[in-house]
């Protein structure tokens, strides 16, 4: 699972990074150069003792009584000047000696094969190391916390504008005619200018929208004529005596185009219509009825056929929907099966708030089922007369009005399309 983060998080984490990079070198910095100049003026301080001793021209001559915490050693020593056999082995030079649980410090330097060795307890340089790792700590959390505090702070102004934006194109407002275009709200920043491209791309959805509807108005008014003249044609053929049994099945084909014709003209019609009118004026229906309607409709070809249709009414409510939309999505998903289906049945069942339609056909495989729902997409057995936008219509329908379309396979073969109802506005 990809995880996501917004600009403002993004930003608020870049800040506390940079934050936590810049004050960790600089703490890092910070002991590694205390730590390397006080063992350099213990190393100096050390090595100033030990050139003084060795001055003296005759070492059992020393006389100094070093403080507690400092003490010489030399070969040959005796009492408080003896050398302790864990200092015997140490190379000249700079070390540091550690006894029980403290530490010392300690130089050693050969002369003449006498080994000389001060040494110096560093519990005081260990205590102030403490101190300044403290400090150091207690810096770097408040430089990390300064810096969330910022981040956050400046996230906030710098994504004001861009949240506003983007609620403002997000409002179905802004695809009317007469919305205000949003750029003169911004500065000439980054901003501004993706301002100006909303406005540019907004104005050319808006001119995309009304030739669409225009062009659904005219066209559906138009194509309504010449379909009215050849139903009342078809009308007045079937009602001919002269009229042969072939050519009367021929006629009535054609009707039945007609219709089919009409209705999906009156779909689109409606659709391209459902963002700008009143879904109160559209006529409404129950399952029950459309579903009745359309087995009575499509009886006759599917037994034609050889198939054997199957209707469970079940109990649905009687809540009532959009006619033409219902009709369409059931009637497309009816045609579908017939199309895809040579032996067995095609059931249609009612439910509660949705209805079933299974049948024993060809079915989808899997990868291509949700392709299925696009526009011009067909099956592999390309059957039927469409174009592949029966499914298409049926998925932008559903959409449209809340409804759920979920296909599923059935075994050993078919297909089962759900469909889930939303309560219709009353």
């Amino acid at each position: 699972m990809e995880f996501r983060q917004s600009l403002s998080q993004r930003i608020i984490i870049a800040f506390a990074l940079m934050s936590a990079l810049v004050a960790g070198t600089f703490a890092v910095g910070i002991i590694a150069t205390v730590h390397l100049v006080e063992e350099k003026l213990i190393s100096a301080g050390l090595g100033g003792d030990l050139q003084r001793l060795l001055l003296m021209d005759n070492g059992a001559e020393w006389n100094h009584r070093p403080k507690p915490s400092q003490l010489f050693y030399f070969s040959g020593g005796r009492g408080d000047f003896a050398l302790p056999k864990d200092l015997r082995h140490l190379d000249p030079g700079f070390h540091e000696v550690f006894r029980d649980q403290l530490s010392y410090h300690a130089m050693v330097e050969v002369v003449d094969g006498r080994r000389y060795v001060p040494r110096k307890d560093q519990s005081e340089f260990e205590e102030r190391e403490r101190v300044l790792f403290a400090v150091v700590a207690v810096g770097f959390v408040l430089a990390l916390a300064l810096a969330v505090f910022l981040g956050w702070t400046l996230a906030r102004r710098v994504m004001a504008p861009v949240i506003r934006l983007a609620r403002q194109v997000r409002h179905r407002d802004q695809l009317l005619g007469l919305a205000p275009p949003l750029a003169p709200d911004y500065a000439a920043d980054e901003v501004g200018e993706l301002a100006v491209a909303f406005d540019a791309t907004l104005g050319r959805l808006r001119d995309t929208l009304t030739r669409e509807r225009l062009f659904t108005s005219d066209v559906s008014h138009e194509l309504r004529t010449p379909l009215m003249v050849l139903a009342s044609s078809c009308e007045l053929l079937l009602e001919s005596p002269s009229l042969d049994q072939r050519s009367r099945s021929q006629v009535e084909r054609i009707s039945r185009a007609c219709e089919e014709m009409r209705e999906l003209v009156q779909t689109f019609l409606m659709l391209a219509r459902a963002q700008h009118e009143d879904a109160s004026m559209s006529p409404t229906v129950t399952l029950s009825t459309v579903a009745e309607g359309l087995i009575s409709l499509w009886r006759e070809p599917i037994e034609a056929k050889g198939l054997k249709l199957i209707y469970d009414p079940g109990n649905p409510l009687d809540t009532r929907y959009n006619a033409t939309f219902l009709h369409a999505v059931m009637g497309n998903l009816l045609r579908n099966a017939l199309h895809y289906t040579d032996t067995g049945f095609i059931r249609l069942t009612l439910e509660a708030s949705g209805f079933v339609v299974e049948d024993s056909g060809v079915g989808i495989p899997e990868e291509k089922r949700q392709a299925m729902f696009q526009p011009f997409v067909r099956g592999s057995e390309k059957r039927g007369e469409g174009l592949g936008l029966g499914l298409s219509l049926v998925q932008r329908i559903c959409d449209s009005q809340g409804w759920r379309v979920t296909l599923t396979t059935m075994e050993p073969n078919g297909c089962r399309f759900r469909v889930e109802l939303a309560p219709a506005d009353v």
